[in-house]
């Protein structure tokens, strides 16, 4: 199989690169946690670069371009732990562009590719524990008018959305909506996220909302699975860059006047690491590739994916914060936020555990065919 990427597609690398080693530096970034968390400007900076247009179709003023771009482009934010949540853009227009009537999809997807509106996936229930099928929220039809009661967590950037895209219980299963932040019955909380990001718990009362599609399950597990294959992306960016800060690390901390990284066994702790990198960079690639296929087994893919990432990060953090020492911690440097970024992004769609039940369900019902 061939891997390797189109003159377009290291183009496209190399312009993230850039304005990520230019434009959003570890000061700028720190400007923007302080002031909460997101900044519109670097979201319109990310729009000017092309990027919330990238997997938008072309007849609704995108680039038309697939996973693999989106996958590169996560890849550089990844290296810059950068804030605002490009992600949302390639989970939304997938979703729009698959589901939602030619209406909402010419209403909302040419602003999505411009930057001008922020539309941001609102799924998160606190007693759901992972699982899509388990939404309280309420849906009331009256006409050809939807309004939803529900309570949403931990939503990207929720009370800095200009839309939200909703589950809700309707007729008994699952729809998918979109409501306005700005409509009536809406109520934002915001704050700050392990990972500095911004977040917001979305309160609907009533609010007025437009039907996506009443096959919600499918649209939110199609949701979720490119949620995953992102943040398998952001995660390799970030893995890769936590090396590299490491080995810098240890070729300039001396220990009996030599560099540490001399020292025979650090190295082999070092390889270690590099080897979890690159098992979890070919599973973020097979994670991309399976985006296409069929529901079943692509849910079966992206949750592999997750467990190898998931272990990876986990595996790459804590080992960098040890050959680092007591510096790997502190928030002055900024190894600390890249292993603040891994940690809460294991448990980001699913940590390892509840990914790995899933991988292990699917090896039993396997088993039991063949028993």
């Amino acid at each position: 199989m061939d891997f390797d990427f189109s003159d377009d597609q290291q183009s496209l690398r190399d312009a993230v690169r850039r304005w990520v080693d230019k434009g959003y530096d570890f000061e700028r970034r720190k400007r923007i946690v302080a002031a909460g968390g997101f900044d519109r400007a670097a979201y319109g900076e990310l729009a000017e670069l092309g990027l919330t247009a990238l997997t938008v179709p072309e007849a609704h003023g995108g680039l038309g371009q697939g996973a693999v771009d989106a996958m590169m482009a996560m890849e550089e934010l990844g290296r810059g732990i950068v804030l605002e949540p490009l992600a949302q853009a390639f989970i939304v227009s997938r979703v729009l562009a698959g589901y939602a009537p030619e209406a909402v999809q010419a209403e909302w997807l040419p602003r999505i590719a411009s930057g001008e509106a922020l539309v941001v996936l609102a799924h998160q229930e606190r007693k759901a524990r992972y699982r899509l099928d388990v939404c309280e929220a309420k849906a009331a039809q009256a006409g050809d008018r939807y309004t939803l009661t529900a309570i949403k967590s931990i939503v990207p950037a929720g009370d800095q959305a200009d839309a939200f895209i909703v589950p809700a219980q309707l007729d008994g299963r699952i729809a998918l909506f979109l409501v306005e932040r700005s409509a009536a019955g809406v109520a934002t909380r915001g704050y700050r996220t392990q990972d500095e990001s911004r977040a917001a718990e979305v309160q609907l009362d009533g609010a007025p909302a437009t039907l996506i599609t009443s096959d919600g399950l499918a649209a939110l597990e199609l949701a979720v699975d490119v949620g995953i294959a992102t943040a398998c992306a952001e995660a390799v960016g970030l893995m890769d860059q936590t090396l590299a800060l490491t080995v810098d690390y240890m070729n300039q901390r001396k220990q009996f006047g030599v560099p540490i990284a001399s020292f025979q066994a650090l190295r082999h702790r070092v390889a270690d690491v590099k080897m979890q990198l690159e098992l979890a960079r070919s599973m973020s690639y097979y994670a991309t590739l399976k985006l296409g296929e069929a529901p079943q087994e692509r849910r079966r893919a992206l949750a592999r994916a997750k467990v190898q990432l998931g272990q990876s990060m986990r595996f790459v953090g804590q080992q960098s914060v040890q050959l680092h020492g007591g510096i790997g911690v502190t928030d002055e440097y900024i190894g600390s936020h890249y292993f603040k970024k891994l940690t809460q992004l294991e448990m980001t769609w699913g940590d390892t555990l509840h990914h790995l039940g899933v991988v292990s369900a699917e090896m039993e019902e396997t088993a039991g065919v063949f028993s």
